[in-house]
């Protein structure tokens, strides 16, 4: 069973709170993130998701993970399969970390584990790649702008 680790992570200068309130606000994913297109269902752990990503330059798809943590201002995590548990399982967080002397560190990272890893490891070090970056600077620009919500 192959794995692989993608994390990016970008410096924010804005509260914990705003960039949390960005992130859980998922009415309004359309209109400033171009990677995580819908978000449906409550943040809360257990709760099951219905996500739908656009990677740039790759076909949507939707799936259905379920919340295995959601931590106000600090993180959100949760689980997907493809199909079946263990074939091309992926494990996403955000992750807001404050620094005592400065921005915040957000960070975005997914764990993929199961048998068709290597096949699609390709597309995940690219198109994922670059929407999980793409993402990241859309969140910063949302939270430094002081865009009501």
């Amino acid at each position: 069973m192959g794995t692989y680790q993608l994390q990016t992570e970008i410096e924010i200068k804005a509260a914990p709170e705003r960039i949390w309130s960005i992130l859980t606000d998922r009415e309004a994913y359309p209109d400033w993130n171009p990677f995580i297109r819908s978000i449906r269902g409550d943040l809360v752990r257990g709760a099951k998701l219905e996500v739908r990503i656009q990677p740039p330059g790759a076909k949507g798809m939707t799936f259905r993970p379920s919340v295995l943590v959601a931590e106000s201002n600090r993180e959100l995590r949760w689980l997907g399969h493809f199909l079946f548990p263990g074939l091309f399982d992926g494990e996403h967080s955000f992750v807001i970390e404050p620094v005592a002397s400065g921005p915040v560190i957000f960070r975005q990272c997914e764990r993929f584990s199961g048998i068709l890893v290597s096949l699609f490891r390709g597309s995940l070090d690219g198109a994922t790649r670059r929407g999980f970056e793409e993402m990241n600077r859309a969140l910063k620009a949302r939270a430094e702008a002081g865009i009501a919500f």
